[in-house]
C-alpha cells in the first residue's frame, strides 16, 4: 500500500535555474528564497554563548523573560498590550507552527477537518492540512491580492479549523482588513490565526496585527526571523486568545516543542532593541527602490508593496517559468515563480530583495 509521498519541496524545483545563474562571472544572485543576509544584533550574538542557559531543559511555553519581552514588544511596536503570562507562549521559529497547528486544532475539534488560507500565499498553510489529514481549501483573493472572506463557502466554513490571514502577505506584499477576518470568524465561530512576521515592515501606514481589534478567537503569530535577522535561531511566538493559547502551551509540551533556552535570552535582548530594526527597514525600502528599477529595465515593471520585502512581479506573456530563466541568464538573478503560492499566482514571480545592494547593482550591471 502506497502511503503520503511528499511532493517536490518547490524551491528544490529551481536547480536547473541556479545552476544556470552561476554561469555568470560572481555567480548567482539568488533572490528566490527570503532568507535575511543582512547581520543580527551582535549583543543578541552575544548572549548566545553567555546565557548559561543551555544546561537545563527550556520552558516549552517560553521563559518569563522571553514572553515579557514579547508583551512588551506589542506594547511598544503595535500598540497592544497582552498578559505575558497567559496570552503568549513561544514557538520554535514560525514554519513549524504553522504546519502542526492543524494537526492540533483537529485534536480539540475532531468534528471539523478543514483549513482556510489565502489562494496566494505562503505554502506552509496547505502544507500544515495535508500533514494533519485535513482538506486544505484556498480563499479566493481580489484584484488588490487581499483575501476575499465574502468568497467563502458557509459548508468550508462550517467545517473549518481555522482560517489563515497574513499581513502584509508573502508574496503580494498586500495588507488585508484584520478587523473584518476578526468579525468573521467570531461569527462563524473559527479560530483566525494572522501571520505577522513581516508586521515590521509595513510601508502603506502603521503595523497592523489581528491583537488591534480584540483577542478573542483570534492568534496573531511573530517571528525574529525577518525582524533581527534572526532565522537560524528559530524564534517566534504567539498571542491572543487565553483559552487557545493555553489549549496549544499545553499540548506542545507533550510534543516537545522547546526553543533552546540560549535563543530565548538572545533573542530577548534582540526584541528590546528597535534600533536594528529601524536600520534594516532603511535596508529594505532602498533594496526594494532599486529592485522596481531593476526589474523594469529587464522588461517586467514592479510596483512597490504595502508591505513587506518581495516585489511580485507580472510575467510578460503570463509565463513566470520563462521570466525565471530569463533573469538567470541575462542577469544571474534567481527568481521564484508564483505558481510556488498558488494555482492563482502563476502568472507573476516573487522577487525576494534580501542579497546587499552590490547583488543587486551587479545584477542591474549585467544588463
Amino acid at each position: 500500500m502506497t502511503g503520503f509521498v511528499p511532493p517536490p519541496y518547490p524551491y528544490d524545483r529551481l536547480q536547473p535555474i541556479l545552476q544556470a545563474a552561476e554561469r555568470h562571472e560572481g555567480g548567482a544572485i539568488n533572490l528566490s528564497i527570503g532568507a535575511p543576509s543582512d547581520p543580527p544584533p551582535p549583543a543578541a550574538v552575544a548572549m548566545l554563548a553567555n546565557s548559561a542557559s543551555e544546561r537545563g531543559y527550556p520552558p516549552s511555553i517560553g521563559s518569563v523573560a522571553y514572553r515579557e519581552a514579547a508583551a512588551r514588544w506589542y506594547e511598544r511596536r503595535v500598540g497592544v498590550t497582552v498578559s505575558a503570562a497567559d496570552e503568549v507562549a513561544a514557538a520554535v521559529g514560525s514554519k513549524e507552527f504553522v504546519a502542526g497547528l492543524p494537526n492540533y486544532l483537529r485534536l480539540r475539534s475532531p468534528d471539523r477537518d478543514t483549513v482556510l488560507y489565502p489562494a496566494v500565499s505562503y505554502p506552509s498553510y496547505a502544507m500544515g492540512a495535508t500533514l494533519g489529514g485535513c482538506r486544505a481549501v484556498p480563499v479566493p483573493v481580489r484584484p488588490d491580492w487581499t483575501i476575499d472572506l465574502e468568497a467563502i463557502d458557509p459548508s468550508d466554513a462550517a467545517r473549518a479549523l481555522v482560517l489563515w490571514v497574513n499581513t502584509p502577505a508573502n508574496p503580494a506584499g498586500s495588507l488585508d482588513d484584520l478587523g473584518q477576518a476578526a468579525a468573521w470568524g467570531r461569527a462563524n465561530a473559527v479560530p483566525v490565526v494572522s501571520d505577522e512576521c513581516y508586521i515590521e515592515f509595513t510601508w502603506a501606514g502603521p503595523p497592523r496585527s489581528i491583537l488591534q481589534h480584540g483577542t478573542e478567537g483570534v492568534l496573531a503569530l511573530h517571528s525574529l526571523s525577518k525582524r533581527s535577522n534572526w532565522a537560524g535561531a528559530r524564534s517566534s511566538f504567539y498571542a491572543g486568545d487565553v483559552e487557545l493559547v493555553h489549549y496549544l502551551r499545553e499540548v506542545r509540551k507533550h510534543g516537545g516543542f522547546m526553543q533552546p533556552g540560549p535563543v530565548q535570552a538572545a533573542s530577548v535582548v534582540a526584541l528590546d532593541d528597535d534600533a536594528h530594526v529601524d536600520e534594516q527597514r532603511q535596508r529594505y525600502r532602498e533594496r526594494l527602490e532599486f529592485g522596481c528599477e531593476l526589474m523594469a529595465a529587464a522588461g517586467a515593471p514592479a510596483e512597490m508593496p504595502q508591505g513587506g520585502f518581495y516585489l511580485w512581479v507580472a510575467a510578460p506573456g503570463g509565463d513566470a517559468w520563462a521570466l525565471t530563466a530569463e533573469l538567470a541568464e541575462r542577469t544571474g538573478v534567481v527568481v521564484s515563480p508564483g505558481e510556488f503560492y498558488g494555482e492563482a499566482g502563476a502568472g507573476h514571480v516573487r522577487v525576494a530583495l534580501v542579497a546587499p545592494m552590490e547583488q543587486l547593482r551587479l545584477a542591474r550591471s549585467r544588463l
